[in-house]
C-alpha cells in the first residue's frame, strides 16, 4: 500500500475533525496529516483509516479513534527529546505521533501476537523506538525510570502504582480510568510524594490487563 495525495487530503480532514473537537495543540495535530493511518490498518480496511473512529486490529484490540491519540497526545505535553513510556503498543500509531513529536519512546505490548507484527512493521516503516518490549504495562519500566511522561492506551481499573513512582517530578501519567467506561485522567508529579490530578471525561478502551503471575 502506498501513500498517494488522497490519503494525504483525507489526513488534512481528519486534522480539521480533530481540531474541531478541541484539539489545539499544532505539533499534535501535524503529526495527524503527517502520519499514514491507513498502513497501519489492514488494506482491505484502507477506506476506515481517516474516519474518526477506533479500529479492530486483531488480539482483541484496535488502533484508537484519532481524536483520542491525539487528545491524549496532548494532555501529555510532549517536548522534544522528553523520555516517555508508552503502555500498549497495540499497531503503534500512537508511538508514531509519539516519535513525530521527537520523544524518546519506550514502548511495552503483552500481547504476543501485536508485539510481534508491529515490531515488524517499525522496522519497515522506520520508526524507532527507544526501546519495545514485550511485557506487562501494569509494572511500567523500573530499569529506565525515571520519565517525562507516561501514556496508557488501555482502560485500567485502577491506577497502578508503580506508573506513578515513576514519573520525574514535573512528569505527566495519561491513563483512562474505569472498568466499562473510562475517565481520561491526568497525574501530574508535584514532588516526591504531591501528585495533582484532573479529569477530562469520559472514553472507551480495551481493557488494560494485569500478569497475575
Amino acid at each position: 500500500m502506498k501513500d498517494t495525495h488522497k490519503h494525504k487530503g483525507m489526513r488534512n480532514n481528519l486534522a480539521e475533525i480533530v481540531a474541531a473537537k478541541g484539539v489545539t495543540d499544532k505539533k499534535v495535530l501535524e503529526a495527524i496529516k503527517t502520519i499514514p493511518r491507513h498502513l497501519f490498518l489492514d488494506s482491505g480496511f484502507e477506506d476506515h483509516a481517516y474516519q474518526d473512529k477506533a479500529f479492530p486490529i486483531g488480539a482483541d484490540q484496535t488502533i484508537s479513534q484519532p481524536y483520542t491519540v491525539a487528545f491524549q497526545s496532548e494532555l501529555l505535553e510532549v517536548k522534544p527529546n522528553a523520555k516517555i513510556l508508552e503502555i500498549g503498543t497495540g499497531s503503534g500509531y500512537q508511538t508514531a505521533v509519539l516519535l513525530h513529536l521527537r520523544a524518546k519512546v519506550y514502548t511495552i505490548e503483552r500481547q504476543l501476537e501485536l508485539f510481534k507484527t508491529t515490531r515488524l512493521f517499525f522496522n519497515k516503516m522506520h520508526y524507532r523506538p527507544k526501546k519495545m518490549i514485550f511485557g506487562d504495562g501494569y509494572k511500567g519500566l523500573p530499569e529506565e525510570a525515571p520519565f517525562d511522561g507516561i501514556i496508557v492506551t488501555a482502560g485500567a481499573p485502577e491506577v497502578p502504582r508503580p506508573l506513578l513512582s515513576q514519573l520525574k517530578v514535573g512528569g505527566r501519567l495519561v491513563i483512562p480510568v474505569g472498568v466499562d467506561e473510562q475517565i481520561m485522567t491526568l497525574f501530574e508529579r508535584k514532588s516526591e510524594k504531591e501528585f495533582e490530578k484532573k479529569e477530562f471525561g469520559s472514553f472507551r478502551f480495551v481493557p488494560l490487563l494485569e500478569d497475575k503471575n
